[in-house]
């Protein structure tokens, strides 16, 4: 684990206040606008090295973006994501579970790792699309 310095915690604090998914531009925006004295590229290090670290999750979004949420849940779970705002609802999957292990066995895989995300609008951004359509 890497020393805390004083931009990876301020980076860890703003994922944690946010709760969200958020992208390393989006950090970036966050601290700036709170009057960080911050760069892009040290956001996107400090990010990396937080998730090496285990402190944030990470997934990819559709367009193939890297998205970043601190979580306090360090049990193994999955998120259902809403591709337009970030919002995150950790999911649990246990019946699935057992299928991966049942499909490794059967190919003869060990120390198989997964991880699921789930996209979608959340009830907010569904209701403000339908909104706008009207």
């Amino acid at each position: 684990m890497q020393r805390m310095t004083k931009q990876r915690q301020a980076v860890l604090d703003e994922l944690e206040r946010v709760r969200d998914f958020r992208s390393a531009q989006q950090v970036y925006e966050d601290l700036v606008g709170q009057g960080q004295r911050v760069g892009l590229a040290t956001v996107y290090r400090n990010l990396q090295t937080l998730a090496e670290d285990g402190r944030l999750d990470v997934l990819r979004s559709a367009e193939g973006e890297s998205l970043y949420r601190s979580c306090g849940n360090s049990d193994h779970h999955h998120h259902l994501v809403c591709r337009n705002c970030g919002h995150a609802e950790e999911i649990s999957l246990d019946q699935f579970e057992p299928w991966v292990s049942t499909v490794a066995a059967e190919h003869h895989f060990t120390e198989v790792e997964h991880s699921i995300e789930l996209f979608g609008l959340c009830r907010p951004c569904t209701e403000d699309l339908a909104n706008a359509s009207h």
